[in-house]
């Protein structure tokens, strides 16, 4: 179970037990084989990578993988970040390093960027930020973070599992504020949401979109995605799953195992939510939001209304990543390391395309035409549909 107790041992003996549950039931619950397909659509692996084989860099680069938010688009570039603290930027279009770097220990969270600074977590707690593959400073965090860092305006931001929003000078690392909020007993320990809007930071705040003054750190408003449920703690726990999906204005977003919805934040107001299961990121476009549930049947909404389009059972079990929109195709990995690319507008399966067989990991990411997954393993495929 993917929850952190911030107090309360008999929240964690709870917590605990679902998570024997779960474990018992994922058991239980056989992947769904796949179809035989014959491939509808043209596309080829173009380059891949493993941070595994980056041994120049320490004794760690032996034990790579990644987590969720481990590749960052800067341009037509990718900036990598495997647990293992190895990090490296990279062409999109041809795989070929600009630069490599090492964090000095393994991370807690994927990667940040705007394209000249970077930003990661490291397990014991270190921000650490890069000006392309040089270490500018180190400053040590008083809360554990999972969520990638975001890079903006010459600010790094850091959310911690506690909730809390750290920023501080991308050139030397000076704390400028931080806001912070009494919050619930049980916090989800999963990348959440961190991103922006025009000159507003946006965080999750418990099943809340949040906004804040990037500047001051303090709040400017918040909506919510979903409306928590449950009879105790554990049930209630509705965090927001990163990354959002954003369509212009419009934030598409899960609450864990609780909901998803579309949040407009010009307009500050909540287009819709629905009741759904799921921890998995959604994937949305200008027409529609996708999103698997607890047991991975995938649907596709209206983006507009949150009205149902589709409703897919072919993949249910098989633990699914976040979900890209690209083009006419919507694409999601699986246990198995398959890529498939589905009918946006039908759900009807594409093409799928092989990796190493590690469970991809994260939210399928695009620089330009070229389209990247990671695997729990540590290795990086590159795609391109056509």
């Amino acid at each position: 179970m993917i929850a952190t107790l911030k107090r309360s041992l008999a929240a964690a003996a709870t917590l605990a037990a679902m998570a024997l549950v779960a474990g018992c039931a994922d058991d239980v619950a056989k992947p769904t084989p796949l179809e035989p397909l014959q491939a509808k659509i043209a596309g080829h692996e173009v380059w891949k990578l493993s941070l595994s084989s980056f041994s120049t860099l320490n004794a760690l680069a032996g034990n790579a993988g990644f987590g969720p938010q481990g590749i960052a688009v800067s341009g037509k570039d990718f900036v990598i970040a495997a647990l293992n603290g190895a990090i490296v930027s990279v062409d999109g279009d041809t795989g070929k390093e600009n630069w490599r770097a090492d964090a000095g220990g393994r991370l807690s969270t994927g990667i940040g960027t705007d394209g000249r600074y970077s930003a990661v977590v490291t397990r014991d707690g270190d921000l650490v930020t890069l000006e392309g593959g040089k270490i500018l400073w180190r400053q040590h965090l008083g809360s554990a973070v999972v969520t990638a860092p975001f890079v903006a305006g010459e600010r790094v931001f850091v959310l911690g599992v506690d909730r809390s929003v750290q920023a501080f000078d991308a050139l030397d690392g000076k704390k400028l504020w931080v806001y912070s909020k009494a919050g619930d007993a049980l916090t989800l320990s999963q990348a959440g949401v961190l991103t922006s809007w025009q000159d507003t930071l946006l965080f999750g705040l418990g099943a809340r979109l949040t906004a804040l003054d990037p500047l001051k750190g303090t709040i400017r408003w918040e909506v919510p995605v979903a409306a928590p449920r449950g009879t105790n703690e554990v049930e209630r726990l509705a965090d927001l799953v990163g990354p959002a999906s954003r369509v212009g204005s419009v934030y598409c977003i899960r609450a864990f195992q609780n909901g998803i919805g579309c949040i407009d934040a010009e307009r500050v107001t909540a287009l819709w939510s629905i009741n759904m299961s799921g921890g998995q990121a959604v994937g949305a476009d200008a027409d529609y939001v996708f999103a698997g549930d607890a047991s991975d049947r995938l649907s596709a909404r209206r983006r507009s209304n949150g009205e149902s389009v589709w409703l897919s059972d072919k993949f249910q079990n098989r633990k699914l990543s976040g979900m890209l929109s690209i083009g006419k195709v919507v694409v999601f990995g699986d246990l198995d390391g398959y890529v498939h690319f589905l009918d946006r507008a039908t759900g009807a399966p594409l093409l799928r395309l092989p990796t190493n067989g590690s469970p991809i990991v994260g939210t399928p990411m695009r620089a330009g035409n070229t389209l990247a997954v990671t695997t729990k393993d540590g290795s990086v495929y590159a795609f391109r549909p056509e």
